[in-house]
């Protein structure tokens, strides 16, 4: 496959990363809809390829098979042909069909909204513990690692059936998987430990099967040991970083819009469309889904030729107004649902949506409700962004109440 990116006469702008509002993505993403919603674009990692802005073109991109999302088969920005090795057993967002459909289809009856309510109860009793040691500090308290990072750590806990007595272990591993400042050498260690942990968890699942996603994963008889022990992984990096960031994300937001704080306070029920709608503001997949185009593909008249990276910006779709006609700038509790693109789209679509949905409404119905007067400890302007990360929201919120 011929790795050809955009040509010499179409000049590669630079890919928007400054904000001008720490909820917003970046001004230029509002032209680029307007004036080049398919872009030749260089990205911060150096890679060259096609930038996609509006919400349409964006769900093309995500549903089209013409777009793999197989990262092994080309290098983003290499030499021509260059390969990287095969994503590691189990790791299925990495993969297309047929491979993909096969894991999809054994995990989709996992995350179905009946089993997501059966598990609120115990969402929402990690929520309260967290909720209690909060209040037991007595002073300012950082609320990403007193909060919003614990949460889905142990979820997953709940959803992998990891024993009560090992979820310490669970926790630290992951943790540090996740930590910002963590070295590579830590950040390695970390995650090979957490691969023999999960390893190991399945191997005890085989001896010993219980009500849990890795049992019933061990009872179809259809995946290894290596493919389930990556499918445990995936399911904590994917789960994990990203609700951590909307609940932090969203609580700093609220706070920053007392009008709509104080509207969900005096409406509780309004809580599931404020969820949907701090989901589509907020979009914390801040620097796009890459895909690779299979064979030459006509996307909005520009000509992608085969083997060329594009990159799909959901935070760019989400404030697309061709596609949310009352002001997609502003964030409104109330509005009415409109489809939004920050789980994806197509058959990559996060499995575990559903759940993301449950943790944040458990998490920010607890916590307003347990701290009327929460506030930033901070000014707004001193809270850290993660304005690098491919995942967006906050190093740190300190809050007081």
């Amino acid at each position: 496959m011929t790795n050809t990116q955009p040509t010499k006469t179409q000049p590669s702008k630079t890919q928007p990363t400054v904000r001008s509002c720490p909820f917003d993505p970046p001004e230029e993403y509002r032209t680029l809809r307007e004036q080049e919603p398919v872009a030749p674009m260089t990205f911060p990692d150096g890679a060259a390829g096609w930038l996609v802005t509006r919400y349409d073109d964006v769900r093309t991109v995500l549903s089209d098979p013409r777009f793999s999302a197989k990262r092994g088969i080309l290098r983003p920005g290499g030499s021509e042909g260059e390969d990287i090795p095969a994503p590691p057993p189990g790791l299925f967002i990495m993969m297309d069909a047929p491979e993909h459909t096969r894991f999809r289809r054994l995990l989709t009856g996992q995350f179905t909204v009946r089993r997501m309510r059966q598990l609120t109860p115990a969402v929402e009793k990690i929520v309260a513990e967290q909720l209690n040691a909060m209040a037991a500090a007595e002073g300012p308290v950082d609320l990403v690692q007193a909060f919003a990072l614990p949460i889905p750590s142990l979820v997953i806990c709940e959803l992998l059936g990891v024993p009560y007595a090992d979820r310490e272990e669970f926790q630290r591993y992951s943790a540090t998987i996740v930590r910002l400042n963590s070295s590579l050498e830590e950040f390695q260690q970390a995650q090979a430990a957490m691969r023999g942990f999960i390893h190991q968890l399945v191997l005890a699942k085989r001896e010993n099967p219980t009500d849990d996603i890795l049992s019933e994963l061990v009872r179809s008889g259809e995946l290894t040991d290596e493919e389930l022990t990556g499918v445990g992984v995936l399911l904590l990096i994917a789960g994990h970083e990203t609700t951590a960031n909307m609940i932090a994300l969203s609580t700093m937001c609220l706070l920053q819009n007392p009008e709509q704080l104080a509207a969900l306070r005096a409406d509780p029920s309004l809580m599931d469309s404020a969820v949907e709608e701090l989901l589509r503001y907020l979009s914390v997949i801040q620097f796009g889904v890459r895909r690779t185009a299979l064979e030459d593909v006509e996307l909005h008249g520009r000509q992608i030729k085969e083997g060329s990276m594009v990159v799909a910006s959901l935070s760019s779709g989400n404030r697309d107004a061709a596609h949310l006609a009352d002001d997609p700038e502003l964030l409104d509790v109330a509005r009415a649902h409109s489809p939004h693109l920050a789980f994806g789209h197509g058959i990559h679509q996060c499995l575990g949506q559903q759940l993301a949905r449950a943790e944040m409404k458990a998490a920010l119905s607890a916590l307003l409700d347990r701290f009327p007067a929460l506030q930033l400890a901070v000014p707004v302007e001193q809270v850290p962004m993660r304005d690098d990360m491919l995942v967006y929201g906050v190093h740190e919120l300190p809050v007081t109440w």
